[in-house]
């Protein structure tokens, strides 16, 4: 297996239902990893050039120390919000809904030119999905998202 140009790992409570749902997302397996009792401790997933590599938040071999523990205690991915462009964002926003995901903020069209929806999954992660807005309209995303954010002009003056 040649290593993804991009990897993410995410601690989860329960490996096997982590995959199951990730698979919801468009990931194939690649494979996993058990414990001495056959349970999976490590499972890596992939779509396209990404690896998720979903591992148990206890039962990895990992050293004890405190970034370790802090990582047990959580809350899972603060700060961080994973990104995943679909082809069709009103049935991932659906599979989100129907699987436990808490949604925080609704389907929107953004001034960039796509249509986003965000969620906190079952396992505390944030998921940001993303799907162009066929308008055939041309955005320029930087200069939309800098007017949104630092407007210039008086108001922003």
């Amino acid at each position: 297996m040649v290593a993804a140009a991009f990897r993410v790992g995410l601690r989860v409570t329960d490996v096997e239902s982590a995959a199951r749902f990730y698979r919801g997302f468009g990931f194939g397996e690649v494979g996993t990893v058990p414990d001495p009792q056959g349970r999976p401790v490590m499972t890596i997933l992939q779509r396209g050039e990404v690896h998720l590599i979903v591992d148990a938040l206890r039962g990895m071999p990992f050293a004890d120390s405190e970034r370790e523990r802090q990582t047990q205690v959580g809350p899972r991915g603060l700060g961080v919000a994973i990104g995943l462009g679909v082809d069709d964002l009103e049935a991932s926003y659906e599979y989100c809904r129907g699987s436990g995901c808490t949604i925080t903020c609704e389907p929107m069209d953004e001034a960039w030119g796509d249509r986003v929806f965000e969620c906190i999954d079952p396992f505390g992660y944030v998921w940001e999905f993303s799907e162009p807005i066929a308008d055939g309209q041309p955005h320029d995303g930087f200069a939309a998202v800098q007017e949104k954010w630092f407007p210039t002009g008086p108001a922003g003056a």
